[in-house]
């Protein structure tokens, strides 16, 4: 989906956003699944957004391309990494159809991108596409909300903020399909030449699926299941966990 407006607040909403847990999860695999030479690992961060994680993939000294459906936030993410002092390229594609990233070492789905895909097929079909691109052996990492989160956290629920600058009203339904809900989100934000606040509104959709499914449709694809866990852990996925992390290799 492409965020509209939504992308130039996004940094600041994301403030509390544990990226470095996603970069120790990264490390971890690639520590227990590649050995450790002079050669560049190369990752491809998928769902990229505004590039918080890929300039932190880079920082690592990984060989790093971002991949997002939107231009806006492909645009922020640019300008975030020349700042940041690294080469990063990015490029506006659809997940389900990457394509120019043959044989890379990693390729990473993450900050439940993968959620907002609408169809079993677009899923199915960006498992696929992510098979063609890694080298033997290579690995898919990727996270998803668990349906403990999308009906006892998210479904009928109704999220605020009222900071100073940026505001918020989230209203979460229940979607279209099983284990689907409708982010209703109202954004208030502060225009600094007159301190009026501007609103606008936005609608993200967002489904999962069993974790039995994910596994069975990583197979389909052919990948070997290395680890299916909870919450930026490494141990046994626990019921009530709210993201759920798999490592998939080809």
């Amino acid at each position: 989906m492409a965020y509209g407006q939504f992308a130039y607040i996004y940094d600041q909403l994301m403030e509390d956003v544990p990226y470095q847990e996603w970069v120790s999860f990264v490390q971890s695999a690639k520590e227990r699944h590649f050995e450790s030479d002079t050669k560049k690992f190369s990752i491809v961060d998928v769902g990229c957004g505004t590039g918080e994680l890929a300039i932190r993939f880079a920082k690592e000294g990984w060989e790093v391309a971002g991949v997002d459906l939107s231009g806006s936030m492909l645009a922020i993410a640019h300008e975030k990494a020349v700042k940041a002092g690294v080469s990063i390229p990015f490029f506006e594609q659809d997940m389900s159809e990457l394509e120019g990233f043959h044989h890379v070492d990693c390729i990473t789905i993450f900050c439940d991108s993968l959620n907002y895909l609408e169809s079993e097929e677009q899923v199915k079909d960006t498992f696929s596409s992510a098979y063609g691109q890694l080298k033997e052996g290579g690995l898919l990492l990727f996270d998803v909300h668990s349906l403990f989160k999308m009906t006892q956290v998210f479904m009928n629920n109704t999220f605020t903020s009222a900071e100073e600058d940026v505001s918020y009203i989230w209203n979460s339904f229940p979607g279209e399909h099983p284990n689907s809900v409708e982010h209703e989100l109202s954004f208030f934000v502060q225009e600094e030449e007159t301190n009026r606040y501007l609103r606008f509104d936005e609608l993200h959709f967002q489904r999962t699926f069993p974790v039995e499914t994910y596994k069975k449709w990583l197979e389909e694809a052919g990948f070997t299941i290395v680890s299916v866990t909870g919450d930026y852990s490494t141990e046994l996925l626990a019921e009530n966990a709210e993201r759920i992390f798999f490592i998939a290799k080809k």
